[in-house]
């Protein structure tokens, strides 16, 4: 039967919710956009035309607090909200808090945070901790009507019973242990009077079943460890498959969205609300959709946790790593991840997608909203030798060409600049268009430059070359040298008021597409040593200002944003992105 909105309460955070009281549009209004349905919407549009109304609606996205989201938590992120958003049903985000050994307050903090920054409100923030009792007087049930027990077998016994999927498990010999014994021992566990590892609770449902998640799966462990917010209350904490179903029933949410490695624990989920469901309820409805896997990175928490641990990137959030804090870090936006999530869409069938995709979409959104500044990151020291020494002028500089309300400010011109090294050379064919001896060259927003004299050290090294400018050609002064088209321009820096920044140059942590599909090797066999390089350039000093997770398109360069780890003395810059794949080329 349908269940209305006002007698869907659920508690969180101990105390009773309301879900939101959100005014739904038409149905059919919504099949009518443009765009095409993805069959998680074809599901949600049948079962509105079937049993469930507008009103029954309500999504979930249920984290585990055991690490920080990745990538792929983004798309479910965005799968979830985007559902709410459609339809205008309530989201909550709930806590899958059930493993205190792997679970910290601090993975709680940071998951809030991004889904905050991704731009996404929840309707009601939930822990699965917040259901342990009702969890628990269910097992009791369930122990009362036969349908579970005690286990006080070793968990490797219990695992060489479960059998294979061509042969069946064999039954425990506890699988029909009196239900006063089994009443007695649990509680006992529940107490913290029983040590970890001697008894288990197990659903009794098919040991001869073809899905082996069937064969009497585990409801309950014991772990006399404290819970990030039940403190040291529980001493038995319930499995994911028990806990995941029941909370979505607790919350009333409609349909319950997974990847496809939960598929066959689609049954198991079914079973258990079978024991606890009340006809005057909503059902949950568990479906699957398929994971989208990023090149060159993993995504498993274990294996990111493990980066961390042993120090190959600097924590969680280190913009190498594919978490949303990383990226975040890095550079990228809300918008550019969830353009990501958007344009790979919704499938059945898992896939590789290629990260030159997910770096696309932020060139693309930081190409609209970054402006234009100029800075050296292997500097030339360029003299001209016929302006005046000593002499300084500010030149206005347009901040982003394809932002009318971006503005313009001014950066300042002397007589020494600094260049990038690779834009000079002595001698070069015609398909060189920067500079080098005897060609001209346009310097952004000032004058056009000619090289006359290369200077060289002891070891025949350019360390400095003389030019001469065109004192007519300013841009911008409407003059007729300054409309004189020279086929190179160069960005540059006034020696005299460069500011010195830290840059770290990332680029993708594997050298490998898939380095945790090879099964004869490690996926840190794969790690790329040069993921990391740290350098020293100059700046226009219009960068001074720039706070942390500012973003600016150093020219000709890339896309960079002011880190956290920024100070007073000195501004650190990471590069998000360069303006052009450069992997891409390796692949030719």
């Amino acid at each position: 039967m349908s269940v209305r909105a006002q007698s869907r309460t659920i508690s969180c955070l101990g105390h009773t919710i309301q879900p939101l009281d959100c005014a739904r549009e038409d149905t059919n209004t919504m099949t009518e956009e443009k765009e095409p349905l993805n069959f998680i919407e074809h599901i949600i549009e049948e079962d509105l035309k079937g049993s469930y109304s507008k009103e029954d609606l309500q999504f979930r996205f249920p984290p585990e607090p055991n690490g920080y989201l990745h990538i792929g938590h983004a798309s479910s992120i965005c799968l979830n909200f985007g559902l709410g958003l459609r339809y205008k049903a309530p989201v909550n985000l709930r806590f899958d808090d059930t493993n205190p050994a792997k679970e910290e307050q601090e993975f709680v903090d940071a998951i809030k945070k991004d889904v905050s920054w991704l731009g996404f409100e929840w309707a009601n923030e939930c822990y699965a901790s917040d259901y342990f009792q009702q969890l628990y007087d269910w097992a009791v049930q369930m122990i009362k009507d036969g349908k579970a027990y005690v286990d006080s077998q070793a968990s490797e016994a219990i695992a060489q019973q479960k059998g294979t999927p061509s042969e069946p498990g064999v039954e425990s010999p506890y699988r029909n242990r009196p239900v006063s014994e089994s009443l007695e021992l649990f509680e006992q566990m529940k107490n913290g009077e029983a040590p970890e590892g001697s008894h288990v609770l197990r659903a009794k449902i098919d040991m001869a079943s073809s899905n082996m998640l069937m064969r009497d799966p585990v409801m309950y462990r014991i772990l006399h460890k404290s819970h990030h917010r039940t403190g040291t209350d529980w001493k038995i904490f319930p499995m994911y498959d028990w806990t995941h179903g029941e909370s979505d029933y607790i919350e009333q949410v409609s349909h319950s969205f997974c990847t496809l490695e939960f598929l066959p624990h689609r049954e198991l989920y079914d079973w258990f609300l079978d024991q606890v469901h009340e006809k005057d309820k909503l059902r949950p409805k568990q479906r699957e959709f398929a994971r989208r896997n990023l090149s060159h990175t993993v995504v498993s928490k274990r294996k990111l946790a493990k980066l961390v641990e042993e120090g190959v990137v600097n924590g969680w959030d280190d913009p190498r790593m594919p978490t949303i804090s990383g990226l975040r870090r890095r550079g990228y936006t809300p918008d550019s991840i969830k353009n990501f999530a958007d344009s790979i869409g919704v499938g059945k069938r898992e896939n590789l997608i290629d990260v030159s995709h997910l770096e696309f979409n932020v060139r693309e959104d930081l190409n609209k909203k970054a402006d234009r500044v100029m800075a050296v990151l292997d500097p030339l020291k360029v003299v001209i030798t016929n302006y005046p020494e000593g002499e300084e002028e500010w030149l206005e500089a347009e901040n982003n060409p394809g932002d009318d309300t971006a503005g313009s400010r001014e950066v300042p011109f002397s007589r020494e600049i600094y260049i990038e090294q690779n834009d000079f050379k002595e001698e070069a064919n015609r398909k060189f268009f920067r500079l080098k001896l005897g060609g001209e060259v346009r310097l952004k927003n000032a004058y056009i430059i000619k090289a006359e004299k290369a200077i060289k050290d002891d070891a025949g090294n350019i360390v400095e070359v003389h030019c001469s400018y065109d004192t007519d050609s300013k841009s911008g002064s409407g003059t007729e040298a300054s409309l004189r088209k020279v086929k190179g321009t160069l960005h540059w820096v006034s020696v005299n008021h460069a500011l010195p920044v830290e840059v770290r140059l990332y680029d993708r942590l594997f050298t490998d597409a898939s380095p945790d599909t090879h099964k004869d090797k490690d996926f840190m066999e794969f790690i790329n040593p040069n993921s990391l390089e740290v350098i020293t350039g100059y700046a226009e000093p219009s960068l001074e200002k720039l706070q942390p997770e500012d973003t600016v398109q150093f020219q000709r360069l890339g896309y960079f944003t002011v880190d956290r780890d920024s100070t007073s003395a000195k501004k650190v810059f990471n590069r998000t992105v360069a303006l052009r794949d450069s992997w891409a080329k390796l692949k030719e």
